[in-house]
């Protein structure tokens, strides 16, 4: 496999964010708001792709509806002075509670959409997760930010499982992620009704769809193919996948079934980083990774895309972490928008919590600059809500700063 240059890489990153931030971003006051701009730029079907979830999207309207179910104590006089909402994962100082999580097919919504997150990221010292459903090469985005994490989707044998894993060693990532919630594909009847399907199929639907998003479709999709041919999914496999249009990429995420702990425990003889588990919501299943040798686990429910009725993870939050303790890192994602949702998963014991399509959004609307805007508004909320909370750091949050209501 050929490394690209990292001197390279880092230009297309200094490239994207020359100049001055775009204006659309006066108006991008929350990370709602960059929802319905991202709306007005990304072809229907791409934009089905990111907001839409699985059949009647409960669990992921529910991911939101949560948040509803806590309110803060507030203190006052307390000298938040000194406030510092930094966080340390596996000996590693990050500046926020928060990261972002892995989404797949980012280098459809904006140009070299991997690279652009994961140095943004860098830049920002927070965490940043690549997905293995991505369009760039795992090793362009590991030679471009080397401290990003990545995450796997398990090959269903264990040869090609194994293959993979050592590529992503050779590559240099330090931090492993794998996803466990994908047994078999989802019912995401929303990607059908959007028009997205994987492969994606030439129609005239699409053609219009792209025709009348300008921006998207000379900016990223026509730029891609002209400076890099049609996009693969690069990540699956040690080997290159298959083309965005191909037939083949449906079998590259199925057979999955059959996985068990046994394999995870291979996984952790071979995979010598940090391992980390996301895609659990029992407690049971928590406490099972942890003795397997896991070194942290995410709870998630894919962001609603998988079983539709699934509880939130901010659900099972506390009581996770009073089974695996204070010290084992508990992180989370799916339907963080706020830095109240976030500061409010800190309180139940969360370590770090992930943000997906806010992102994925952001860098659809104003490429790096977005995403630096994104990271910017969160972290200043969190900033704010830590002085009415009367703490000078995260760790000095804990339950009693919340009251359930319902």
């Amino acid at each position: 496999m050929n490394t690209a240059d990292p001197a390279a890489l880092s230009r297309i990153s200094l490239q994207a964010a020359e100049g001055k931030p775009p204006r659309v971003l006066e108006k991008i006051l929350s990370l709602h708001d960059f929802e319905a701009a991202a709306r007005r730029i990304l072809p229907r079907p791409v934009f089905g792709y990111v907001s839409g979830a699985a059949e009647d999207n409960r669990t992921r309207d529910d991911n939101r509806d949560v948040f509803d179910d806590y309110r803060f104590v507030t203190r006052v006089l307390r000298n938040v002075s000194g406030r510092t909402q930094g966080v340390e994962v596996f000996g590693q100082r990050f500046s926020a509670p928060f990261g972002i999580a892995p989404m797949g097919i980012n280098a459809i919504s904006g140009y070299r959409g991997d690279i652009v997150l994961a140095q943004s990221a860098l830049a920002a010292g927070i965490a940043s997760i690549m997905s293995g459903s991505s369009l760039i090469r795992l090793e362009d985005v590991a030679a471009a930010a080397p401290s990003t994490w990545f995450q796997v989707y398990l090959p269903g044998d264990a040869e090609r499982r194994a293959a993979l894993i050592e590529r992503v060693a050779q590559a240099g990532y330090g931090t492993l992620v794998v996803t466990v919630d994908i047994p078999v594909w989802a019912n995401r009847e929303n990607n059908v009704r959007s028009g997205f399907s994987t492969p994606l199929r030439p129609s005239l639907r699409l053609a219009w769809d792209g025709l009348t998003r300008p921006r998207w479709l000379l900016g990223t999709f026509a730029r891609t193919l002209l400076k890099h041919g049609m996009p693969h999914f690069e990540n699956s496999y040690a080997t290159r996948g298959a083309p965005i249009v191909s037939s083949n990429v449906t079998r590259d995420f199925t057979a999955r079934d059959h996985l068990s702990w046994e394999d995870l425990r291979v996984i952790r003889r071979q995979w010598q980083g940090n391992l980390v588990v996301k895609g659990i919501l029992s407690v049971d299943d928590a406490a099972a990774a942890r003795d397997q040798g896991v070194d942290g686990v995410i709870l998630s429910n894919h962001g609603g895309r998988q079983l539709d009725g699934a509880t939130s993870p901010m659900r099972v939050l506390r009581t996770v972490v009073e089974r695996l303790g204070p010290d084992y890192p508990v992180m989370i994602d799916s339907g963080f928008r706020r830095g109240s949702d976030v500061l409010k998963a800190i309180a139940l014991g969360a370590r770090m919590v992930f943000v997906g399509r806010p992102y994925n959004y952001a860098l659809a609307v104003a490429g790096a600059h977005g995403v630096a805007h994104t990271t910017r508004l969160l972290r200043d909320e969190v900033d704010r809500n830590m002085a009415m909370l009367g703490v000078n750091a995260c760790g000095e949050l804990g339950p009693e700063a919340l009251i359930r209501i319902r």
